[in-house]
């Protein structure tokens, strides 16, 4: 028998493809993402890469940042550096605009998503919100914030 491994990639990876509805529609599951914390959102049209993780962290029990914010996963499980990333286990905390603050700003505008690897300069990672759908992206490894480890 082969052991069974279920991991926050493993859960992940069975929402690629879930994508925001295009019109006045939202997607009903996007929407249970956001309002599984946040009581505000009334559709799909705000960032929602919190809210994926939130998701997938609640589903298996892991500890999770419950806010929509993207810098609130600085503060939920362990720092480690990047190199010690593992896919399946670790979320990584990205800047985003031009001249972005740093780490030290957790309500500043930032993306987050799972690790999946690095290749060159970039770091892959499968997120919701990645193009408005959950999928596997490439972001510079220069924008990394963080990495934590959630177990």
């Amino acid at each position: 028998m082969i052991p069974l491994q279920v991991t926050a990639f493993s859960i992940a990876q069975r929402f690629v493809g879930t994508t925001e509805a295009v019109g006045v529609a939202s997607n009903p599951l996007i929407l249970a993402m956001l309002k599984l914390d946040q009581g505000w959102p009334q559709d799909d049209e705000v960032p929602w890469c919190s809210a994926f993780l939130n998701w997938v962290a609640w589903l298996l029990r892991l500890p999770r940042s419950k806010s929509l914010a993207a810098r609130s996963w600085l503060t939920v499980g362990q720092p480690i550096p990047i190199e010690s990333a593992e896919a399946g286990f670790d979320v990584v905390v990205f800047s985003r605009g031009g001249n972005p603050p740093g780490p030290e700003v957790l309500n500043a505008p930032g993306h987050v998503a799972l690790f999946a690897s690095v290749e060159g300069g970039l770091v892959y990672v499968l997120g919701g919100n990645q193009g408005d759908t959950v999928k596997v992206s490439a972001y510079p490894l220069t924008r990394v914030l963080g990495v934590r480890r959630l177990c």
